[in-house]
């Protein structure tokens, strides 16, 4: 999982803004951003979703209930090479198990 600040990082970089820039469209200081995107301060959620806002991009985040079955089909296919994995998951969806 990314932290806060990596997250605004990059998405300040795929926008091609600067921190000043990025400061600009929100009111928010320069040095507050730095700091922000070197993890020393961790923002509020609601401040990271402003700042990649700014920058052009939306983030989706869920709560789901954790599913321990996933956890064991997970654990099944890391064994796996890619190719292996491919065929497993083409011989499920036309419904031949494995």
């Amino acid at each position: 999982m990314s932290s806060s600040g990596s997250l605004i990082r990059e998405a300040r970089l795929r926008a091609g803004l600067s921190q000043g820039d990025l400061g600009q469209r929100t009111g928010k200081d320069r040095a507050q951003i730095a700091r922000w995107e070197r993890d020393e301060v961790s923002p509020p959620y609601e401040t990271v979703l402003m700042l990649v806002r700014a920058c052009g991009f939306d983030l989706s985040s869920e709560l789901l209930p954790y599913d321990e079955s996933l956890s064991e089909r997970i654990r099944d296919v890391l064994p796996l090479s890619p190719q292996d994995r491919l065929k497993r998951m083409l011989q499920r969806r036309a419904g031949g198990g494995a």
